[in-house]
């Protein structure tokens, strides 16, 4: 088969290698679909972990075959899968900190080499205590395109499920890449007033299709004052920070009133650095929240989303690349430009 696979020194090559193959337990995926995530990217391009490894979690595809002892799935079910399940037992899963449990971030997915996603390839291998509690059907009607939504939808309405928003909030979603569109999305459907900031144009248009509110770009607009003005001077009750980028969280404070709750959700490397004054924290009463990857809990809820178009997440779809397209992918990804939003891999196309 064909993968894209990361040889190291930010470099991602197509090579042909071995399908893989089945142990017990275990379910063989067709991949026609796997979106590009920046958190992957971000792995590429620092190099973050050794190579060789495949990358994607976004995956959508139809199994071919099954291991011994599989009876939930057989050869021609559609399916999404999750590369991270928890144990469910130990420590951190009793208080549903599922991204901290040790079986969680174990990647239990595979196209070869050691596990890491896997979905840059034609076929990957399941292995079994995902295929146990991680694999979810797609429904006729609906597309591969549209299916690899559902772990992403699943990280941003775990962050929502977080934050517990109230009917009318004011909720500032700082970015309206394809995850802030989704908070966007997410935050209009609990009944909040949406302000969403973002450096595109064309990602404005579609924040306020998708129910902004208030649409701007924050190097035309102080943040903070637009956000005041349509508060009665309060500011808003939450942010969501859903892009990162140098003095984000800063700005977050600033336009938000005391008591306000704040999300650090694209806050990913340990590079980043956020000073911020005590005062505002401690006497504003404000807090300072982090959310990172999926639920089990949400995992059913975040698939009927999807499957169901509540959400319209396949209109946030700009691109579709085939594997001997990866590299122009991942860098309309890395440097989004007017009219490129969700880029999608698609393994079977040849070109």
């Amino acid at each position: 088969m064909q993968a894209a696979v990361y040889t190291g020194n930010q470099t991602v090559e197509v090579q042909e290698i071995p399908v893989p193959e089945l142990g017990r337990g275990e379910i063989l995926v067709k991949v026609h679909s796997c979106g590009i995530c920046h958190t992957d990217l971000k792995k590429i391009e620092y190099d973050l972990l050794s190579p060789p490894r495949i990358y994607g979690h976004e995956t959508a595809g139809e199994v071919v075959a099954v291991g011994s002892g599989v009876s939930m799935f057989a050869p021609g079910d559609r399916v999404v899968a999750f590369h991270h399940i928890p144990c469910g037992t130990c420590f951190f899963c009793l208080r549903k900190l599922y991204a901290q449990c040790d079986v969680y971030k174990r990647v239990g997915i595979t196209a070869g080499f050691e596990p890491a996603g896997g979905g840059f390839a034609q076929y990957i291998r399941v292995m079994d205590w995902i295929v146990e509690r991680g694999v979810e059907k797609i429904p006729d009607g609906v597309s591969y395109d549209a299916a690899c939504f559902v772990e992403p939808v699943n990280t941003c309405v775990k962050a929502v499920d977080q934050l517990g928003l109230g009917r009318e909030d004011t909720v500032l979603v700082q970015g309206q890449g394809p995850i802030g569109l989704v908070f966007t999305m997410l935050a209009r459907r609990a009944g909040c007033r949406v302000i969403a900031t973002d450096t595109i144009g064309a990602r404005l248009d579609l924040a306020r299709r998708f129910g902004a509110e208030f649409a701007f770009d924050p190097r035309e607009a102080d943040v903070a004052v637009e956000c005041r003005q349509r508060t009665e001077g309060r500011g808003a009750e939450v942010v969501i920070c859903a892009t990162s980028a140098r003095g984000l969280v800063e700005e977050a404070v600033r336009a938000t009133r005391p008591g306000a709750r704040i999300m650090l959700f694209a806050q990913t490397s340990d590079k980043e650095r956020i000073e911020l004054s005590g005062k505002d924290i401690c006497m504003g009463e404000r807090v300072l929240m982090g959310s990172y990857s999926a639920s089990v809990d949400l995992q059913k809820e975040s698939a009927r989303l999807v499957f169901s178009g509540e959400l319209p997440v396949e209109e946030l779809v700009s691109h579709r690349v085939p594997l001997s397209g990866m590299r122009a992918g991942m860098d309309l990804a890395l440097r989004p430009g007017s009219k490129s939003l969700k880029i999608i891999v698609q393994p079977q196309r040849w070109s």
